[in-house]
């Protein structure tokens, strides 16, 4: 099992960082982590996660640090791969996401350690990974080559890091972010756009080499993502976001205008109750 090195707690088996002052563009309150993993998990997030897996190609007994885990669906996919005698740590920043990561149910027999921490001092020992895996997290990192840094310092020699990251920006978020910038004001819309503005194929291999790894290379993938009615399902998501406070301050009237625009927007991605529009992922890949 994987220790910090120091001002961990142990509570029922699991360990839990001290708060971090530190903040990423990625927080959330109340009960919003519970609706990321009702709609931002299960119909953005989740369906990438098992071609993040499968590409990893995970074997039984390996070592997997999980970063940026949000409630934990990649951390719980890589513990079924490794089996028992592997080990997985899911690790993130944001305590609200942790708890619902410990809530929900484990592959049978695996091991997982929960830690809430940041990526760019994870306080995790030298050399102690077999394989990090990092899905729609690094967009968020204050410092991403300090990030980078980090994660080859706790990969064993010859370990392999694999970074999963928008390709685009896709006709549903762009529809949302114009919706946003409409109905409520461009600070906000640019807050949720963040999580698309991502470095390109170019940018990653960069990164990643900068940091000291090699054999950096990225492959694109795409996928159908089948969204259900939109009127009621945009404030949904939304309230799962780090700009739910702003939705949730317009009038109610304001909030079922704007997310009709969205539903106007995608109007041709009608496919039956709901919609079927295109998202893309880069996902880069290195050996330290």
């Amino acid at each position: 099992m994987v220790v910090p090195h120091q001002g961990s707690e142990h509570q029922g088996g699991v360990r839990k960082e001290s708060a971090l002052s530190e903040q990423s563009g990625f927080q959330l309150g109340g009960n919003a982590a519970e609706l990321y993993e009702r709609y931002a998990v299960r119909y953005f997030i989740g369906p990438w996660a098992p071609g993040l897996v499968e590409v990893a190609a995970l074997q039984p007994g390996e070592r997997v640090l999980d970063l940026a885990c949000g409630t934990g669906v990649v951390t719980r996919l890589a513990a079924s791969n490794v089996g028992p005698a592997g080990q997985v740590t899911g690790l993130d920043l944001n305590a609200g996401m942790l708890a619902v990561a410990r809530l929900l149910p484990l592959p049978s027999g695996a091991s997982v350690t929960w830690i809430e921490g940041s990526a760019m001092a994870t306080g995790l020992p030298d050399a102690s990974f077999d394989v990090i895996l990092c899905q729609q997290g690094l967009q968020f990192f204050p410092d991403r080559p300090a990030a980078l840094r980090e994660m080859h310092r706790v990969l064993v020699p010859g370990g392999r890091v694999l970074l999963s990251v928008w390709k685009s920006a896709g006709p549903y978020n762009s529809a949302v972010g114009d919706a946003l910038e409409r109905h409520v004001d461009a600070e906000t819309a640019a807050k949720y756009r963040a999580s698309r503005v991502v470095p390109d194929a170019a940018e990653l291999q960069r990164l990643l080499l900068e940091a000291g790894f090699r054999d950096a290379h990225v492959r694109a993938s795409k996928m159908m993502v089948r969204l259900p009615p939109l009127e009621a399902f945009v404030l949904h998501h939304l309230a799962s976001n780090p700009v739910a406070t702003a939705v949730a301050a317009l009038r109610e009237g304001r909030r079922v205008v704007l997310a009709r625009q969205v539903s106007a927007a995608l109007q041709s991605y009608a496919d039956g109750e709901g919609v079927a529009v295109p998202d893309e992922t880069n996902i880069a890949m290195a050996t330290r």
